[in-house]
């Protein structure tokens, strides 16, 4: 901890509104130092570290700020993303966030304003219009919005006979993908408890106000709903209860489309897309026409653990969800409620066989019907006592059991969702159950940046964000092994169908890192061009997540996520499971530059350029031997434009700006002018860059790509981290993303200025700064 002087400090009360909800308040106290300035650092949360900066008066008494640096889930895993933040400028981030109304409403202060003035709650952030319905089309026919109070006499959140799979009945919506997500939620209480909080009603404190909890995008968030609901000839038009006073279902399908931006947006999916935003978990997916061998043990131990499962046929291409004779239906969503061993007793043999309790979401006579359907002679041999211990039931309700042979036989895909490390409470876990390890990495791909495509694409597959993963302790049950579930996740693609994008095709590649190997920053394409992968995922693919489980050796172990085709724009979250922890993190190098550099004997040409650029100087500095921004750009674009025809090197010389930047980085006691003995360290400066710009540039084109200037800027002594990577290519590219001679040197000389100012006030990783220092450093450069 280091610091100047103390001082006092201010509150600050600032009131705002989402634009039709309620004015909220926020409260901050700013510490501000005395005359001079102030920073402290110490411990913050989740093991990151906080940092006071005092500006003190001297800085206009600006207070002040305080930043965190490091840390993050109590798991592990940041919130870090490829793209720079820079502090103090307005971001379009939250401007664009399409969540910021949703996290940005609190329940407490709605609920206290609307019971206060009397009111029922209207939400402004997702509206009772067709727009909350549709964004592709007009609504076929009027919908009247309607609170359960206008469509029951006695509307119940949730009735006495508790939440059920049989509170999920299909509407017109094709989302059977959530509604079997939904069902499997029903059968298991604790995780149900806390997607739909029980303490909702339509009589205490009312006022038209509901809340639910998914999990979304690495994070749990409360999302806001009002009770009014579409309705045709007053009935509800969405997701349904099989009681027409309970209203739980509908409510939640609305917040789940509020969170998704529109009741549309939830049409067509992938029922572990609804699973994971209701528990936190990670899906696999599995292929029953090449089922593995251990299915079945899989499929027992998720029932007894609470996982949620869904099993589906693959659509006919010919008829939307298409009836098969034995009453399953193709392209169709359905969840698996149970998987047990049955007692079965039967003239010829007797003993446990393995059977599936599978659920249609439409809740109808649309089941099974083979053998162990409903009425199916076969439930003979089951003793009374066993079909109560199964909760076996004859109606036409959905629902309906399988042997598991003819279950594996008919279905062709099963979804299982692990459940998250948050998903066991203390209870639960003192009495055996287990739970995954999980770390989490946010990150982006940035067309020209770090978006490099998939293995196919070696050139630039290279710059893609790289993840470290340390496996340390085998598994208890294998043979010196461990698990590990990687998931790779697109943000936000559901909510943007409105703009016109869709899913990304996306996958990753795993690869193993050598005990003696040292890894300073990303892997560089020479890696990938000798070392062949250890893991992939099991396809790149069109969906919302890709996740795939590998069992490998303790080692280190590099992930690398990418898109499938290059250059291609994404946000995404990459999740680790382990059943025993491990350690991951960013694969990234800290920003610097490296002093003691070999120096390269000039070349004859350049030992000609370096005479006439001697000659030059004498000339026009005059008696004073200094020159100016403009002389010097006169003296350096005499020798370099000629050196680019003789080279067929593309050059039109150097800007103005940029020779005011060359005097600048020599210029310490500001005199806007540099001497003889500044422009021979100049000279060998360029004549490296240059150097270095000619070898990366193989076409002699006159630019690199953006994905050849960190290997540029490598070479040239420079080390920077992904961030700062990325701040410099799209602040010196063109439209094409390709960086010019002139604005490569450019970056260059301001590298190398900012960091040797930086190094002068070091204290640590950080460095101090008077304000009319900090103006002077970062505008003179």
């Amino acid at each position: 901890m280091f610091g100047f002087k103390s001082g006092g400090s201010r509150t600050v009360t600032t009131s705002y509104s989402s634009g039709g909800g309620p004015v909220q308040t926020t409260t901050k106290t700013f510490r501000y130092g005395g005359d001079g300035p102030g920073m402290d650092v110490g411990s913050g949360e989740n093991g990151g570290t906080d940092i006071n900066v005092g500006f003190g008066n001297k800085f206009g008494g600006m207070g002040n700020y305080k930043f965190n640096i490091g840390g993050g889930s109590a798991r592990g895993g940041g919130r870090s993303t490829q793209r720079p933040n820079v502090c103090g400028r307005a971001s379009r981030k939250e401007k664009k966030n399409p969540f910021s109304g949703v996290l940005n409403q609190n329940y407490d202060q709605i609920k206290a304003k609307c019971l206060d003035e009397g009111i029922l709650f209207e939400d402004p952030e997702f509206e009772a219009t067709d727009m909350s319905i549709f964004f592709s089309k007009r609504s076929p026919r009027p919908f009247e919005w309607k609170r359960p109070t206008e469509i029951s006499d006695n509307p119940q959140f949730i009735d006495q006979h508790g939440a059920s799979r049989f509170d999920v009945q299909q509407g017109e919506l094709g989302d059977c993908w959530l509604l079997a997500a939904t069902a499997s939620l029903t059968c298991n209480k604790t995780l149900f408890a806390r997607v739909v909080p029980a303490d909702q009603n339509f009589t205490d404190d009312y006022c038209g106000l509901f809340r639910f909890h998914f999990w979304h995008q690495g994070d749990w968030v409360e999302v806001l709903v009002d009770d009014r609901l579409p309705t045709y000839y007053n009935k509800l038009v969405f997701m349904h209860s099989a009681e027409n006073n309970e209203f739980w279902s509908a409510l939640f399908e609305k917040a789940y489309a509020k969170l998704q931006g529109s009741y549309e947006s939830l049409k067509g999916g992938s029922t572990c897309e609804a699973m994971e935003d209701f528990t936190g978990g990670v899906t696999e997916m599995f292929d029953l026409r090449k089922p593995d061998d251990n299915l079945l043990s899989i499929m027992l131990k998720a029932s007894t653990r609470g996982s949620l499962m869904g099993c589906s046929i693959d659509a006919d291409p010919n008829q939307l969800e298409a009836v098969l004779e034995n009453g399953l239906v193709m392209g169709h969503a359905y969840s698996v409620t149970s998987v047990q061993l049955v007692d079965i007793r039967t003239p010829r043999t007797s003993g446990r066989f393995p059977m599936v309790r599978v659920r249609n979401p439409w809740g109808n006579e649309a089941e099974w019907k083979g053998a162990w359907s409903d009425q199916s002679e076969e439930w003979r041999f089951i003793p009374e006592e066993e079909k109560k211990n199964i909760g076996l039931t004859f109606d036409d309700d959905g629902e309906f059991w399988m042997s598991f042979s003819d279950w594996k036989a008919n279905f062709q895909k099963l979804e299982i969702c692990n459940l998250g490390p948050d998903s066991l409470d203390e209870d639960e876990i003192q009495a055996g159950g287990k739970r995954w390890e999980a770390t989490t990495e946010s990150g982006e791909w940035i067309p020209r940046v770090n978006a490099g495509g998939c293995r196919n694409y070696l050139d630039t597959f290279w710059t893609n964000p790289q993840y470290k993963v340390t496996l340390v302790d085998p598994d208890e049950d294998e043979d010196d092994l461990c698990t590990m579930l990687v998931g790779i996740l697109q943000k936000d693609r559901r909510k943007k169908r409105k703009e016109g994008l869709d899913l990304l095709t996306i996958g990753y590649v795993i690869y193993k890192l050598k005990e003696n190997m040292e890894s300073d920053g990303p892997l560089d394409i020479k890696f990938f061009k000798y070392n062949a992968s250890t893991a992939k995922s099991p396809s790149f693919v069109n969906m919302r997540e890709i996740c795939g489980r590998h069992k490998l050796p303790p080692g280190t172990y590099v992930i690398v996520p990418s898109t499938f085709e290059p250059h291609q724009k994404g946000e995404y979250l990459v999740r680790i499971f382990s059943e025993k922890a491990s350690e991951s993190g960013e694969m990234d190098q800290p920003t610097g530059m490296v002093d003691d550099q070999e120096e390269i004997e000039p070349t004859d040409e350049e030992q000609e350029q370096e005479a006439a650029l001697k000659g030059s100087f004498r000339r026009v500095a005059g008696e004073d031997l200094e020159v100016d921004a403009y002389e010097l750009q006169g003296i350096l674009n005499a020798v370099f434009t000629k050196a680019s025809v003789v080279e067929n090197f593309k050059f039109s010389g150097f800007s103005v700006e940029c020779c005011r930047s060359m005097v600048a980085m020599h210029d310490g006691d500001m005199s806007g002018k540099l001497g003889f003995d500044e422009f021979k360290d100049l000279w060998n400066d360029l004549r490296k860059w240059k150097g270095v710009f000619k070898e990366r540039d193989a076409d002699s084109s006159g630019c690199l790509s953006s994905y050849e200037l960190r290997q540029a800027l490598h070479m040239s002594g420079f080390r920077l981290s992904n961030r700062s990577l990325s701040a410099l290519v799209l602040r010196y590219s063109n439209k094409e993303s390709q960086i010019e001679f002139g604005d490569f040197i450019l970056a260059a000389i301001r590298l190398k200025t900012m960091l040797s100012s930086f190094k002068s006030r070091q204290h640590g990783d950080m460095a101090g700064f008077e304000v009319d220092d900090f103006i002077q450093t970062t505008m003179y450069s």
